[in-house]
């Protein structure tokens, strides 16, 4: 994983029964709920984040690595931000 100003770039492996939208979905819940539960973060976000507890938008951009090697991709997320 890395990050920059305003996205993220995940390598995921994962099942074929899993849909990519459920696995973006999943992450988007589960680190969202993460982030306002960890180390009494509320108090803080609540100040910017009034309207609703979403840090998310709604879309993604997803891609299979096809016939590029794992460690080509890792370089690329690497270097990026």
């Amino acid at each position: 994983m890395e990050t920059d100003n305003d996205h993220i770039h995940i390598l995921v492996q994962y099942q074929p029964t899993k849909s990519v939208l459920e696995i973006v979905r999943l992450f988007k819940q589960i680190s969202t709920y993460r982030i306002w539960r960890q180390n009494n973060n509320s108090r803080y976000l609540k100040k910017y984040f009034w309207k609703e507890n979403a840090f998310w938008g709604d879309g993604y951009f997803a891609c299979s690595i096809g016939q590029v090697s794992k460690e080509t991709i890792e370089k690329y997320i690497q270097n990026q931000g």
